[in-house]
């Protein structure tokens, strides 16, 4: 018996935002044709994610795990940190 649970959808997106405790907040941007012009138009989507550790930084890119429910918005946990933002 394996211990993955199904087939979980993950994302990769920027965290832009990380001022509540263990949330961070990821924006997932992706590019869709419009039908009539075929044009490709920039769609982004937010949404509040797990993190544990409090280790993701603004700028941060993070690859994001569907989970169970684990408040009224959060329903994603930080899998793993792809790529910390550089600080000036």
């Amino acid at each position: 018996m394996s211990n993955e649970r199904g087939n979980r959808r993950t994302r990769t997106g920027i965290v832009v935002s990380n001022k509540m405790d263990k949330t961070i907040v990821v924006r997932m941007d992706r590019l869709v044709k419009h039908s009539v012009y075929k044009k490709f138009i920039k769609r982004k989507v937010t949404c509040k994610a797990h993190d544990e550790s409090n280790e993701c930084g603004i700028g941060d890119k993070v690859l994001i795990v569907e989970t169970r429910p684990l408040s009224r918005d959060k329903r994603w946990r930080v899998r793993q940190v792809l790529e910390k933002a550089v600080t000036a």
